[in-house]
């Protein structure tokens, strides 16, 4: 993370553990964005002055609407913006929610609804 300091215009920070903004704020630009669309379960701390002397912002958004989230998609598209994974099948499920229990989960779990039906 140390070589991408201070590289980044915008973040999308979809975490929803509490966790420190602090290493998030470092890598934006001068004037860069941090938007959080996760819901920690406490309340995250904000350091004040990388964000006044960076002219950074930090804001938030709960969710979008089929307009936004289009736009979302399409600019991830353009830019071969993809996220990390681990695609289940249905079959699966329980096992996941064993394991998120357990806070052995790397990446978001997405369910492969069409492979899980045709076999």
């Amino acid at each position: 993370m140390q070589a991408a300091m201070g590289t980044m215009d915008y973040i999308i920070d979809t975490v929803s553990a509490v966790h420190a903004l602090a290493p998030l704020i470092g890598l934006l630009k001068l004037n860069g964005k941090l938007v959080t669309v996760g819901l920690p379960e406490k309340p995250l701390e904000l350091p004040i002055f990388p964000l006044v002397l960076g002219r950074k912002l930090v804001g938030g958004s709960d969710i979008g609407g089929v307009k936004e989230t289009q736009e979302m998609l399409d600019f991830c598209a353009k830019h071969n913006i993809t996220s990390e994974i681990e695609l289940i099948r249905m079959d699966y499920i329980n096992t996941a929610m064993e394991r998120i229990a357990k806070s052995d989960v790397r990446y978001r779990f997405v369910i492969d609804v069409g492979n899980s039906l045709t076999q």
